[in-house]
């Protein structure tokens, strides 16, 4: 059986998204989902114990927010959060952004509330 290779759009996929904070699983490779989201607002502060995180900037921007500091984002930009590390994205206006994480990754990691997806769609 041949492995089916597609070309994937980001601008496409993430027209496909209606909500904030509700990611999407756009592919899969070695384990690991490359996810769309659409973020606005704050994020509940979070760790994840054992999964780095990447978050690459599509479009708009964002800032992390670290215990220790803040990241500013803007498109193009990526930040790699690793594992153990607190952190909460804030989103002053609507950003879209490309998550690259092991399958399985809570996107809320240790908390768990309204915006926690155990089950996420597939585009």
């Amino acid at each position: 059986m041949t492995p089916v290779v597609e070309k994937v759009n980001l601008a496409q996929k993430l027209a496909l998204i209606d909500e904030h904070w509700s990611p999407r699983v756009a592919g899969e490779l070695n384990g690991q989902h490359v996810k769309l989201v659409k973020l606005l607002g704050e994020f509940p502060w979070h760790t994840h114990d054992a999964e780095d995180e990447l978050f690459l900037v599509h479009r708009g921007s964002f800032r992390m927010e670290l215990r220790d500091g803040v990241v500013e984002l803007c498109a193009g930009d990526f930040l790699i959060v690793p594992r153990g590390v607190e952190h909460r994205p804030v989103a002053d206006e609507e950003v879209e952004v490309l998550l690259f994480e092991p399958a399985g990754t809570l996107n809320t990691g240790d908390v768990r509330n309204e915006r926690t997806r155990d089950e996420l769609q597939r585009l």
